[in-house]
């Protein structure tokens, strides 16, 4: 797939900490609690980390018991990409940023009481957030 932001690898690691590079760009996780972006309850808006493309409203984030952020639907379907991911041994889906293709996390058809149904457990590493004013 072409992203509207492409950069070079090297472009990347210049412009992201070690650890985001690691998620963003190679697809690693966070560990689980550790997240800033985990307890943040106030509205606004989450981007993606690489490019501040908009990905999630706070009024879609729910305290999933994961220990990442969790959202049942993202601001608009096509904001995010959606990819078959059989890594480890187990079929997941793993959701990227559709405007540069950075690894966020996974989504699960676990969210229980969401309108959705969905899940998606987000690397909080790889979201920034805007509040509201």
């Amino acid at each position: 797939m072409t992203y509207d932001v492409q950069r070079s690898d090297d472009e990347w690691r210049a412009e992201l900490a070690p650890e985001q590079y690691a998620v963003l760009r190679e697809a690693a996780t966070e560990r689980p609690w550790t997240g800033e972006l985990l307890d943040e309850h106030r509205a606004g808006v989450y981007t993606c980390a690489a490019c501040g493309a908009e990905l999630f409203q706070s009024g879609t984030k729910f305290d999933s018991g994961c220990g990442w952020p969790s959202f049942y639907e993202s601001v608009r379907p096509e904001a995010v990409e959606l990819l078959e991911d059989t890594s480890l041994g187990m079929e997941r889906t793993e959701v990227r940023c559709a405007r540069c293709g950075s690894h966020l996390g996974h989504v699960f058809p676990d969210g229980f009481g969401t309108p959705t149904g969905d899940r998606y457990c987000m690397n909080s590493i790889a979201l920034g957030f805007s509040p509201e004013s």
